[in-house]
């Protein structure tokens, strides 16, 4: 079993950025692929970007492909997502997971483990 605690959402302009983080307790980060997830109020939690447990290969979301990076460092069992040129319709609470599976999927269902998000805002 794993648990997430996200943490860096906060009130960020348009254009601006962030770096969220999510730390993972236990010796077994590794054997996790990792996702990001976010929610806005009154939507469906969608899919942002995941990452494979060696970190080599990942998959975004259309919407923020060429701005969002997901990152891990399996030494600090912790996975990253930087968020550049952030629009007002990115407000929403951001979820990190994990996945027993070998790659990251953009599905919610296969992700076994989830924090408790954190609240990125984004002003016009």
């Amino acid at each position: 079993q794993v648990q997430l605690v996200e943490s860096g959402g906060e009130l960020v302009q348009a254009g601006g950025s962030l770096r969220l983080s999510c730390a993972a307790s236990g010796r077994t980060f590794g054997s996790y692929a990792m996702g990001w997830f976010r929610q806005a109020p009154g939507k469906e939690r969608e899919f942002v970007a995941a990452i494979s447990r060696s970190g080599v290969n990942t998959n975004y979301a259309d919407s923020v492909k060429g701005r969002f990076t997901i990152s891990r460092d399996n030494a600090k069992n912790t996975v990253y997502l930087q968020m550049n040129s952030l629009k007002p319709e990115e407000t929403a609470v951001y979820y990190c997971a994990a996945s027993q599976r070998l790659y990251g999927s953009s599905w919610p269902d296969e992700y076994a483990y989830w924090g408790q998000g954190t609240q990125v805002t984004v002003s016009s």
